[in-house]
């Protein structure tokens, strides 16, 4: 047994400065002091470490912490140094350290110094550091992130699962597991693989009143994003993305746009991941573009949004993500994007995995349809998931309590759906009830014989969505139970069974329908004004200017800026020349070169009309994700053929000329003389060019038709559209 100091509280002050504890610290403290295996339950922003840290600096020996994350690691350590004068308190084993660095930190351990050593679980199966613990007094070994051993946790990780035979190995000590996040069947998971099912068990309560929780259309969502964050310039925010790619995507897009923020994932170096947490806890920039490696144990109290880009393929990765905002208790808002075709994208990654792991997922995933898409109280259904019940009515800080959904009698519905989970002998998962019931005759109903049921179609007025809110709500109301171990298959409660035989009124909410939403964002740009969105009085007088700016130049109105490009102004407003290189077709070069008075028209307008601007207007494009333009700009100034350029992307050289004019549209100068005088003679080259210089259009079809389609080809038009605009206009 340890020996406890009785003073917690006046070491919790000494130690961290605080006067009390928060929840269940204290008894947590107290018996991990008391020698006995501990289970820690408890939300991110709830003081979980302290459990570890205080009994570890109270107590003989060293404690092994078990953390997933090397720069979880040194976050930990660079903030217990903060309250000490020596640095050796806390140390950090792993593969970041050199040889050199790794004896100081075991000489450091062998002198007492030491009071927390912080492992990845790699480096505890090692067998030289297992020979080295062995000649150590351990306090307790404490495993963070626990719900990492379980393949129903949100972040599984095989390693984990060894942890119980490398402790035994290292001797007979005390342990101690900590997650932010175990639904029942997670909790199960790890107290039977750590063998600690007699462990005092401490669970807080998962509710965080602070954070907002709101579930959004997934409809041009890095537009919405930037809107968001400008909205609250100057906050710490997350923004998670699914992939490496999305990741640096996203970030450029944000960075485009004057946002301070940078991206974070495993592919980067180790070196560049650690200086850009540094940046973010030290304030130098105030957004973190992210995957899921970013962000576990992460000590920043003032994030003050997570925004998910792409949804999470579990409610457990999504709680303890958002869990990161608002940790100080103040502002949190939590807000993600949801699309079926992203719910599609996480079904084809679990392909090709076991089959046992691919039914867990696929568990996973109904849990985050069923939240995202589900019009009930967004904390109540988190709450539920985590085996917990939220008792009000109205948590009055989410989207679906702010802004409700109608809602209908749905007593005689509710007591049809029991039945038919009864009828077909509490077998089934929800989408085959919802199949008996609306008579969809699939395959597995059919071999079932379910369609010869009474019971069969029974409730086809409805559609599958009304159902399936139907059996969400029941499940909330606590009539069903989802049997988890096996494969969710739905049964009656016995509060359920009471209902059915004395059924009451019964509120139903339709779910949220986002059929239709499904915009990719992929190649974000600014949409293109239609006419029918333009301001016409606005409009008639940018294309006055233009007309007279045209002919101060002695150049064609289209060299200018295109119609396309009037029509956007107009619905936009752009009174900056900054912000009208944003414009579709304009560009920093014609900006700069023709701006400046539709800029001072615009700002008139919009002052003299009290017009409000749309925010859209200062969301800016990065240049093609392809690279598709920026290679082929590198390719023209070294004076590679466009014919060998269509050849080695497998395209036609018409698709070359395609881009080439889409470059030299939005203000870019090419020159492209080196190929035209390959294929054009010079005496038809300014025949063509004469023509444009004379022309009120740049229509394809009037130029071939004035110049002789028997004379020129259609390429050799566009070739020398593109030198004109290029030379005149840029």
């Amino acid at each position: 047994m340890i020996a406890v100091d009785n003073n917690l509280t006046g070491a919790l002050q000494k130690y961290f400065g605080y006067d009390s504890f928060k929840g269940d610290q204290e008894a947590i403290i107290k018996n991990v002091m008391a020698g006995k295996d501990t289970f820690v339950i408890m939300p991110t922003g709830g003081g979980k470490s302290m459990c570890y840290q205080l009994p570890a600096l109270l107590s003989g020996g060293t404690a092994i912490i078990v953390s997933p994350l090397i720069a979880l690691m040194k976050n930990q350590v660079d903030a217990l140094r903060g309250f000490g004068t020596d640095d050796g308190i806390a140390h950090f084993l792993n593969s970041s350290l050199s040889k050199a660095e790794s004896e100081q930190v075991k000489k450091d351990i062998r002198s007492g110094k030491t009071k927390l050593l912080y492992v990845a679980p790699e480096s505890l199966t090692k067998q030289d550091n297992i020979n080295f613990f062995n000649g150590i007094k351990i306090s307790f070994v404490a495993i963070d992130e626990a719900h990492c051993i379980s393949e129903w946790g949100h972040d599984f990780r095989p390693e984990y699962r060894r942890l119980r035979a490398i402790i035994e190995m290292i001797g007979k000590v005390n342990i101690m597991a900590l997650t932010a996040t175990a639904t029942p069947k997670v909790q199960q998971d790890i107290q039977k693989n750590l063998g600690m099912l007699s462990a005092e068990l401490f669970k807080s309560s998962f509710n965080r009143p602070n954070l907002y929780y709101e579930v959004r259309p997934k409809v041009n969502a890095i537009k919405e994003i930037i809107k968001y964050i400008r909205n609250n310039s100057g906050k710490s925010g997350i923004v998670y993305c699914l992939s490496r790619k999305k990741v640096e995507e996203v970030a450029k897009m944000l960075i485009a746009n004057g946002i301070k923020a940078l991206p974070y994932h495993a592919g980067l170096e180790a070196a560049i991941r650690a200086s850009t947490q540094d940046k973010f806890l030290m304030q130098e920039i105030d957004v973190m573009v992210a995957t899921i490696a970013f962000g576990m144990g992460i000590d920043k109290p003032d994030v003050r949004f997570v925004i998910h880009h792409d949804i999470p393929k579990s409610l457990e990765g999504y709680y303890q993500e958002t869990g990161r905002a608002g940790r100080d208790g103040r502002e949190g808002r939590c807000i993600a994007f949801y699309s079926y075709k992203d719910i599609e994208k996480l079904e084809k990654f679990m392909k090709g995995k076991p089959v046992a792991e691919q039914e867990i997922g696929k568990q996973l995933l109904l849990e985050t349809i069923a939240y995202a898409e589900s019009s009930s109280c967004r904390r109540k259904q988190l709450l539920h998931y985590f085996g917990e019940e939220y008792k009000e009515g109205n948590c009055h800080n989410c989207d679906n309590c702010l802004h409700p959904k109608p809602k209908f009698e749905g007593s005689e519905e509710m007591v049809l759906a029991l039945k038919t989970i009864l009828t077909i002998k509490e077998k089934f998962r929800a989408d085959h009830v919802v199949q008996v019931l609306t008579g969809k005759t699939e395959q597995d109903v059919k071999s079932y014989g379910h369609h010869k049921l009474e019971i069969f179609g029974a409730g086809g007025e409805h559609d599958e969505k009304l159902w399936m809110a139907v059996i969400r709500q029941a499940i909330l109301a606590g009539f069903l139970v989802k049997d988890i171990d096996h494969y969710g298959l739905l049964k009656l409660s016995a509060k359920g069974k009471e209902y059915l035989k004395k059924p009451h009124s019964f509120m139903i909410t339709k779910d949220h329908d986002y059929t239709g939403t499904d915009a990719d964002d992929d190649d974000m740009v600014i949409p293109e004004g239609g006419t029918s969105a333009t301001d016409p009085v606005l409009y008639a007088m940018l294309d006055d200017l233009r007309k007279k700016t045209a002919r101060q130049r002695n150049l064609p109105p289209y060299v200018i800026f295109q119609e396309a490009s009037l029509e956007e102004m107009s619905i936009q407003y752009p009174v900056t020349v900054d912000e009208l290189k944003n414009i579709t077709g304009v560009g920093p070069g014609k900006a700069m070169k023709f701006g400046k008075p539709f800029a001072e028209l615009i700002a008139k307008y919009v002052e003299e009309n009290d017009i409000e601007r749309p925010q859209d207007m200062v969301i800016k494009s990065v240049i093609n994700k392809s690279g598709h333009k920026v290679s082929i700009i590198q390719n023209i100034d070294r004076k590679i053929s466009l014919d060998d350029l269509a050849k080695a992307r497998s395209l036609k050289t018409e698709d070359i000329i395609t881009e080439i004019e889409s470059i030299v549209a939005s203000g870019t100068r090419i020159d492209i003389n080196y190929y035209i005088n390959e294929v054009i003679d010079e005496d038809r080259q300014q025949e063509v060019f004469d023509y444009f210089r004379k022309s009120r259009t740049d229509s394809l079809d009037d130029a071939l038709k004035e110049l002789g389609e028997s004379d020129y080809t259609r390429n050799d038009i566009r070739l020398m559209r593109i030198k004109f605009i290029s030379e005149m206009g840029n």
